[in-house]
């Protein structure tokens, strides 16, 4: 099978989902919780996960019933071609729009807070050199980037725990002061932080040992959970309840207190290194898209497609005016589409394939 040659190991599996979900969201997620749940919003992360985990293993159990070939593979074994063809279409609009989205993203954070005046046009095409290198290759090439990534950088988490020394823990009490309600109002916030998992759909053919996928998508979740606890914890105790929301990321403000007699302005370096970890999210989706419309138009080679799809984003880019407010929305404009493929359609599918592969055997008797 044309998957056999791209393996995956079973690490990599799981850094490269962890990856594709430890984006951007996390430097805000701790301001937009505040707004919504107030210093409760942790809470909301916790279902969040739980409900994302669920999904995920939804998506497992539907690709176990086609085990060498992606889901746009399963979807034209069961329905036929053009079903498998206009979801290589939606599949691949989807991605593109949530890669352009968090690609524009890291061009706003390095312009704001380490290149001012330098414009966004020469920021993304800077980006899309190595952008270009690494997605026009196979999926084992950014599973082992992601593999170097996650083992580069992890250890920058080690840096929240310097602020704990000036956190209150009495700005977390009273625990549900304001009800249910508001946090599961915010629940929707924390989906979106665990969005990226769907991409074992396309990932899961490419694993070496499949019986291990559903362990592997829990242990990849369970990492992002941690890392977006921590940020929000420790955000919650060091800001008071009503200061956080004056922030629009509190996670790289609380890091100014850190401080080393050898080096001033502690977040400058941290988020040079955060760029990585942004590109851990961004890459294996833009990969996503090519290989998806390399699906619709019927071609096995998806690096042709790579170079005319950050040309887009470059051309877009010098058209459009960027903002942050502008990026929110169109953050939650692709919501719906995010809760609908990663959440709904995994279930429906299941039941569906469920009950055909039922009425097959029956039919056999």
């Amino acid at each position: 099978m044309k998957h056999k040659k791209n393996q995956i190991t079973f690490m990599q599996y799981i850094l490269l989902i962890h990856g594709v979900q430890a984006g951007v969201g996390l430097l805000t997620l701790p301001h937009d919780l505040a707004e919504k749940a107030g210093t409760d919003g942790w809470i909301s992360i916790i279902i969040g996960w739980f409900l994302s985990t669920l999904a995920g293993l939804l998506i497992i159990q539907v690709m176990k019933k086609y085990p060498n070939g992606t889901i746009l593979d399963l979807l034209t074994h069961y329905f036929g071609r053009w079903v498998g063809k206009v979801a290589a279409f939606v599949f691949g609009l989807y991605f593109a729009f949530l890669a352009s989205i968090i690609f524009i993203r890291e061009c706003l954070f390095i312009q704001f807070w380490i290149l001012p005046q330098t414009s966004m046009v020469i920021l993304m095409l800077l980006l899309s050199i190595p952008t270009y290198l690494i997605v026009r290759n196979n999926i084992t090439i950014l599973a082992r980037y992601s593999e170097l990534v996650f083992f580069m950088t992890i250890w920058l988490v080690l840096f929240y725990f310097n602020p704990l020394k000036e956190g209150h823990w009495l700005h977390l009490l009273p625990i549900v002061k304001d009800g249910w309600q508001p946090i599961f109002a915010a629940v929707k916030i924390t989906i979106f932080s665990f969005t990226g998992y769907e991409i074992a759909f396309f990932v899961y053919p490419s694993l070496k040992e499949k019986q291990k996928a559903s362990l592997g998508l829990i242990i990849a979740n369970t990492l992002t959970l941690l890392v977006l606890l921590t940020i929000t914890i420790v955000t919650f105790t060091f800001f008071s309840p009503d200061e956080i929301t004056q922030y629009k990321e509190p996670a790289i403000n609380v890091l100014k207190v850190v401080e080393f007699k050898f080096l001033e302005r502690i977040e400058i370096v941290f988020l040079s290194l955060y760029v990585f970890v942004i590109s851990t999210t961004v890459l294996p989706l833009m990969y996503s898209t090519v290989f998806c419309f390399s699906q619709l138009f019927g071609s096995q080679n998806h690096s042709k497609y790579v170079g005319w799809y950050l040309l887009l984003n470059l051309v877009y880019l010098m058209f459009t005016s960027q903002s942050f407010d502008r990026n929110d929305q169109l953050q939650k404009l692709v919501q719906p589409l995010t809760v609908t493929l990663a959440y709904v359609f995994p279930f429906c599918l299941l039941v569906y394939v469920w009950l055909h592969d039922l009425v097959k055997r029956r039919a056999h008797l």
